[in-house]
């Protein structure tokens, strides 16, 4: 934080303690609900035990320990609920909740999970598909929660809240009396919140998907699963800048809340002594294990793990939390052996090497998320003093042997691809590999994802510190861009005080976390040409999708990086729906027209159809128009056209001009009745495009096909949307868009 010259001590000290408790309650998650269009990572990882449970015993008070039975039972539920609790909060705050209907919808979402104290491991671990009898046993949880809760919990709405929540909104689910409108808000606000953090988070059975993806299946799932006003609201609460409660929160939650008032909910108990901290030793051990880039695993006896560190997360895609107390499995991981071949528990190397005692070291292969990893493990039995085996220290080591980006920097001395005062990539460098990145990850169709980043308030640095200070500044984000770079991404330098990061098979949901992790490292560093002051930054993210080349991509991440700084800077923005898995099946679907007239031309139709509303869509098309810049020639009622003027990927010689491309779009809007109920109403928009040359004789024919079939897929991208039946019911009231399409015009 940079204080005025003329602020006095105290005025520092006050400032400095607001930041702390916003700090806290930031680094919790609260900042998912600040970014316009993105979702900025929560980093529950990064914050201290002890930071946790304090924001829990300022919630919840004398009920803390049932919240802690949770952590110590799966500790990612614990956070999810955490996050959600938040989340509620700030929604309950901008509705302008009551202090009473306030709380009572943060303490339901923080114990909202609580019955899956009662759940079995092998179903809330399995990473594979839930059995109907599975499934069943999981919609249970909840209503064992209430059970639990009954039993010392003198709120009324806090157990009705909670109830109602697992409740549809159509009643088609867990039925009740009790539907649609009638339901209470505050469960209908659990229930979305609840279904977001799902969404965004990392499960132990698929990765987390995107803010965009997140918002686009809670309006697939409006008017049977979720109240669609609600969505409205919830889908606008993420467009305005909420910093102003962040503040608010954190006073609430840390400072307002009457102890004797958060008791006032449960029945008293007996205090629980605190355990003894941990011996500094093994403080040193465990910070040496987290952030090891080998994989460390520790099994006891049994094969139960004890220990699974970052290391081991990032080869096998699997989260720690979902894998501790589990039994060591090699088909869980998917490991196979140097052919190939899968391993089962009879060919598991770690039984081998603790029934013999003996060290061994074998070469492997890991299959995750359509990648393959060569990796070497070394597996070491730990034996005591009497000789008997006590369990295994497994290592794994990345052996893929192909040689990184970042790598190649690193032999490359030429001036030509570096900057000189950071040692990072240049701008030239960048291009040549950006347009290598996109072509192999879209051919290969795995993620790759592009974080532009600069110092927030920068021109301020140099006035107030000198030029020097700002040189220094950015050597310092560099080093902290590099420290978080990996082998295998690309850290350049764009330009001036802005930086890019390409992340090479990395989600857009994971991109942002790593944003997340360098925006608090840079946070927390302080800068000793500038009197020990702190500074900030502010990121861009975006995942590279279907109908991409670099320029879109770079637009895309540019325009997050924009929105981060229009809406309070420090924060990490994130734009896009990233690749589609079922993109190949769709390609197949396309289809030609070539009319033997010579006045005629080659058309690309399509009739597509996405969850959101009319008005969602509009905004994805902005970011469409925005980033391919395109031109809009004519809007009429429902019907928009486009000139867009975009090179071919494959262009075969440099002076190869683009072909010129006009996308005609007819937009409908559709009111649908979700089951039986005529009251349960809810909303998507189907498109009609047809995408063709502008110049009916345009001898670049081949060109001129690859161009239009990547317009198609972008924009299939950009509205997140699937091709559409005829059989469904689209019998669904229309409206104009006119008056929404005008501001696209830039």
């Amino acid at each position: 934080m940079i204080y005025p010259p003329d602020q006095s001590d105290q005025e520092k000290n006050i400032l400095q303690r607001c930041s702390d408790l916003n700090e806290l309650l930031l680094t919790c998650g609260l900042d998912k609900t600040l970014p316009l269009e993105g979702t900025l990572v929560r980093s529950l990882a990064a914050t201290s035990e002890a930071e946790r449970q304090q924001l829990v015993q300022s919630r919840l008070g004398l009920a803390q320990g049932l919240f802690m039975a949770l952590r110590c039972k799966h500790a990612e539920t614990a956070d999810h609920s955490l996050r959600v609790a938040i989340l509620c909060s700030i929604w309950a705050a901008n509705k302008g909740f009551s202090e009473a209907e306030r709380q009572d919808i943060e303490i339901a979402a923080l114990l909202h999970d609580i019955g899956k104290i009662g759940l079995a491991e092998r179903i809330l671990l399995k990473p594979a598909k839930l059995t109907d009898e599975e499934q069943i046993i999981v919609d249970r949880h909840r209503l064992m929660g209430i059970e639990i809760l009954a039993t010392f919990c003198g709120s009324l709405q806090v157990l009705e809240t909670i109830t109602h929540a697992l409740a549809w909104f159509d009643g088609s689910r867990l039925a009740t009396s009790t539907t649609g409108t009638n339901l209470p808000v505050a469960a209908r606000m659990l229930a979305i919140a609840d279904a977001y953090d799902s969404i965004t988070s990392n499960q132990v059975y698929r990765s987390a998907r995107s803010h965009d993806r997140a918002i686009m299946e809670l309006y697939a799932g409006s008017g049977s699963q979720f109240d669609i006003q609600l969505i409205d609201e919830f889908s606008e609460l993420h467009k305005s800048d909420q910093s102003k409660w962040r503040g608010e929160v954190s006073r609430h939650w840390l400072e307002d809340l009457n102890p004797r008032e958060v008791n006032s909910y449960w029945k008293r108990v007996h205090q629980v002594a605190t355990p003894a901290s941990i011996a500094p030793e093994l403080l040193f051990q465990r910070r040496l294990l987290e952030n090891m880039y080998d994989g460390v695993i520790f099994v006891d006896a049994n094969l139960q793990i004890n220990l699974w560190n970052h290391g081991a997360e990032r080869l096998t895609g699997i989260a720690g939390s979902n894998m501790c107390q589990r039994v060591f499995d090699p088909e869980v991981i998917k490991l196979h052996d140097e052919r190939g071949m899968p391993l089962s528990m009879a060919d598991c190397p770690v039984a081998l090497a603790i029934r013999s005692g003996s060290q061994s070291a074998r070469r492997l292969v890991l299959h995750h998320e359509k990648q393959r990893v060569i990796i070497d493990m070394q597996i070491v039995p730990v034996i005591s003093a009497e000789g008997t085996v006590l369990g295994a220290a497994i290592i794994l080591h990345d052996a893929s042997g192909q040689v990184s980006l970042e790598e190649r920097c690193q032999k490359l001395h030429e001036k030509a691809i570096r900057d000189p005062m950071t040692q990072l990539a240049n701008r030239a460098e960048f291009d040549r590999m950006h347009a290598m990145f996109v072509d192999v990850h879209l051919e290969r169709n795995t993620p790759c994802s592009l974080i532009i980043t600069d110092i927030d308030r920068f021109k301020r640095v140099n006035d107030t510190f000198g030029h020097q200070a700002g040189d220094e500044a950015i050597k310092s984000y560099a080093q902290v861009l590099k420290s978080h770079c990996r082998p295998s991404d690309l850290a350049a330098r764009y330009g001036g005080e802005e930086f890019v990061l390409l992340c090479t098979n990395c989600s857009n949901a994971m991109a942002a976390e790593r944003a997340e992790e360098i925006r608090q490292a840079f946070a927390a560093l302080t800068q000793p040409a500038m009197g020990g002051a702190q500074i900030t930054a502010s990121f861009g993210v975006t995942e590279v999708q279907r109908g991409d080349t670099p320029e879109t991509m770079l637009r895309r991440a540019d325009r997050a990086l924009l929105t981060a700084k229009e809406t309070g800077r420090n924060k990490v923005v994130q734009l896009g729906g990233g690749i589609d898995n079922d993109v190949t099946r769709e390609r197949r679907k396309f289809r030609w027209w070539p009319w033997s007239s010579p006045e005629s031309t080659l058309e690309l139709r399509r009739t597509m159809v996405t969850a959101v509303p009319l008005r969602v869509a509009i905004e994805k098309l902005r970011g469409f128009v925005a980033d391919h810049e395109a031109e809009i020639v004519n809007i009429s009622g429902n019907a928009l056209t486009l000139e867009i003027l975009q090179a071919a990927p494959a262009a075969r010689r440099t002076n190869d001009r683009p072909v010129p491309q006009i996308a005609e779009l007819n937009f409908t809007e559709e009111h649908l009745t979700v089951g039986n109920s005529a009251g349960n109403i809810t909303q998507r928009t189907k498109v009609d495009i047809v995408v063709r040359p502008k110049r009916g004789r345009d001898r670049r024919k081949d060109s001129g096909l690859e161009s239009a079939r990547q317009i198609m897929a972008s924009l299939r991208a950009y509205l997140m949307a699937t091709d559409y039946d005829p059989k469904e019911d689209a019998n669904g009231k229309r409206r104009s868009i006119g008056s929404l399409l005008p501001r696209m015009n830039r």
